[in-house]
Parts: C-alpha cells; sequence; structure tokens
C-alpha cells in the first residue's frame, strides 16, 4: 500500500505531508550532528527524534530517510575518495526524491496509527501488530545492499505490547537497517527504548522561522507573528491554527477580554455559537485550547509584570496587564486555567452542549476578573 492510500494520522489536513518538504527550517543543529556521525562511522541503528509538537520531527525523519538511500557510504579510499556530504538535502530530481514523492520507495517504512479491522476505525494508538509486521521487511534485502529505514510516527502512541515488540527489535537490530522515533514526550517511553536510541533533540523557532517554514509548505500567512507567538514557536501549530482562522479567533477572545469584568454577553454568545455550529469540532477544540493559552499569558503578565512579545492580538498587552496587575491575580488566572481545562475535557467527554460549555467557561472567566 502506497503512503497516498495508507490512512496518515498524524498529518494535518491542508498542510503538505512532511515526506514532501525537502528542506528543514532551524534545525541545522539536529541535521549536521546527524551527518557527522555518518561520516566518521559512529551511525547509531536507531534514532529518536524529541522536542515539541510542529517543530519539524517528521521533515526531519524523512530527510534522514531520502539521505540515507541516496547517499554512498563514506569512502576509505584516500586522496582520491569523493567528499563526504555536508548535507541531508537530497535534489528534487534524484530518483529517490521521485519515488518518495509518489510513494514507491519500498526500502522506507512508515509506521502510524492504523485502522482496526473489526471496528473500520482509526486506532488511538499504535499496536503489535503493526510493529511486528516490520520483521518481513527487515528480512527482505534492499536491492543496492544499502540501508532500510522505518519511521514511527509517533513512537509516543505505541501501546505495551508494541513497545516490547520495538524493544526487541532495538536489543536486536537488524543488518542495515535504520529505525527512526519520532517523540513528542520522550520521557513517557520505556527507559530501555531511550537507553536504545541517540537522541536528536529539535528545538522551538523563532517568529521569522516560522513564517519561512509556513510559506515553504506553500502556507501564507500575513499575521506569522501572532501565529509564532500562539503556537509557541511550532510550525505544525502555526499552520493549524492559520487553516482554522486561529488568529482571528485568538483576536475575538482578546476583544472579549476588554470587556471584562463586565462580559459582553451578545459577543460571548456569538463565540458560544461557532463552537456549536454543525461540524464545528475543530473550531471548539480550537477555541478551548486559546482559551488556555490566553490564561497561561494572563497568569505570566501577573507574574512577571510584563506581557509575552510578540503581542499575539492588537492591544493584547495593555489588556493583559490590566487583568493581570500582580502576582497574586496571576494564581487566580493559574487557578482558574487548571479547572477549565479539566471542565472542558470532562464537558467534551460526555457531550456536554458546546454553546453551554463555553458559556460556561466565559462566566467563571469574567468572576475571576479583577474589579
Amino acid at each position: 500500500m502506497s503512503d497516498d492510500a495508507a490512512p496518515q494520522p498524524e498529518r494535518l489536513d491542508g498542510a503538505p505531508h512532511p515526506r514532501d518538504a525537502l528542506s528543514l527550517i532551524g534545525q541545522d543543529a539536529a541535521q549536521t550532528a546527524f551527518v557527522d556521525a555518518f561520516n566518521t562511522g559512529r551511525l547509531h541503528h536507531a534514532w529518536m527524534l524529541t522536542g515539541p509538537r510542529g517543530v519539524g520531527k517528521a521533515t526531519l525523519a524523512w530527510l534522514i530517510a531520502r539521505f540515507l538511500l541516496a547517499t554512498p557510504a563514506p569512502d576509505k579510499g584516500g586522496m582520491f575518495a569523493p567528499e563526504p556530504p555536508t548535507t541531508l538535502i537530497i535534489p528534487a530530481d534524484h530518483p529517490v526524491t521521485q519515488r518518495v514523492a509518489s510513494g514507491g520507495e519500498g526500502r522506507i517504512r512508515n509506521v502510524t496509527r492504523t485502522i482496526n479491522p473489526t471496528t473500520k476505525k482509526l486506532r488511538q494508538e499504535i499496536v503489535a501488530d503493526d510493529i511486528r509486521a516490520l520483521n518481513g521487511f527487515f528480512q527482505m534485502s534492499a536491492p543496492d545492499g544499502g540501508y532500510r529505514v522505518v519511521i514511527i510516527d509517533d513512537a509516543d502512541l505505541m501501546n505495551t505490547t508494541a513497545a516490547n515488540a520495538l524493544l526487541k527489535m532495538l536489543e536486536e537490530p537488524p543488518a542495515r537497517a535504520v529505525l527512526i522515533l519520532i517523540s513528542h514526550q520522550p520521557s513517557g517511553l520505556l527507559p530501555t527504548i531511550r537507553s536504545r536510541c541517540r537522541t536528536l533533540p529539535l528545538r522551538t523557532l523563532e517568529a521569522a522561522e516560522v513564517a519561512e517554514a509556513m510559506a515553504q509548505a506553500g502556507v501564507q500567512a500575513a499575521n506569522a507573528d501572532a501565529l509564532a507567538a500562539l503556537s509557541g514557536g511550532s510550525v505544525g501549530g502555526a499552520m493549524r491554527l492559520s487553516l482554522l482562522g486561529g488568529a482571528s479567533l485568538y483576536a475575538e477572545l482578546v476583544g472579549l477580554m476588554s470587556t471584562l469584568p463586565h462580559m459582553d454577553r451578545p459577543r460571548a454568545l456569538k463565540l458560544a455559537e461557532l463552537a456549536a455550529s454543525k461540524g464545528g469540532e475543530a473550531k471548539r477544540d480550537l477555541l478551548f485550547t486559546l482559551i488556555d493559552l490566553l490564561l497561561s499569558r494572563l497568569a505570566r503578565t501577573g507574574a512577571t509584570g510584563t506581557s509575552p512579545q510578540p503581542q499575539a492580538a492588537q492591544g493584547e498587552a495593555d489588556i493583559l496587564k490590566r487583568l493581570s496587575p500582580t502576582p497574586h491575580q496571576a494564581r487566580v488566572w493559574a487557578d482558574l486555567a487548571a479547572g477549565i481545562g479539566a471542565r472542558a475535557r470532562h464537558g467534551i467527554a460526555v457531550n456536554l452542549d458546546p454553546a453551554a460549555l463555553v458559556l460556561d467557561t466565559f462566566a467563571k472567566m469574567a468572576k475571576a476578573a479583577p474589579r
């Protein structure tokens, strides 16, 4: 089954697949570390790419996979040996790049969540069968005697049985195979898995880097600074916000907060109706994510005496300072964030009316605002 036909649960709707990116913005240190390991003959059989969501881990995994399949092993032939590679970048017209783009590169396996054959629904975790299926892949010889590459996206979703199956592979690594684990929370993985992988940490990006990476992915946004601030330096997060109108929705939230402690009820009703609209689950989830972010920025303002920069909406800094002028008020907002988050998760789980849940949240925020 090609990648196009297979489920792609970790792909953001409306954004290109990570395999289609031919370069990676802002992660030069991680790329250089891998190239150095390759050139010096210290290529580990398993690599763990770590860092926040959306900073380029999957893109780096596909860059590494193309590089390994397209680059000859280092030549020890002395002065006449070719120059060692200095980058992971493989040209767009290279046969490996073209096969990867078409989903026809048989030397790569991308392990993600799969469809449950009984329920016909996408599983919520990676199961043991998904990992054990790699045994047949490893038994096949690469046609050129080169590498075979497995990308597990994401490794955090493996259940216990799947993790144990992977551990066995890491303990007895197949010849000429490289496993790449993508992990957003490596502390949740088995210590024995972590210890058998070399870790490449990826960093959060600056606002200009987020804008550049979004443009590279074909997502144009005039409010890149706001998206970078809201996403915490995550390109994936910024793209999701852009595609769902997150910056304008956050601006509406900030505008509502400007009316506190006397909440503008028509404005609140408009936001509540958005969350309750048909097919509005994504907007509802985004709204609660942005509420949590706003409360976090309020708490940080009161605790530090300065508002977070850059501003994520016009006039945000003044509103945050007015509503969170002291460390005491910062604690009020932080405690409220914890309570609202728990109530929102419970309400969504038991299918409470989204509009009522949103309005109740706004009422609690109004009550917490300083008089």
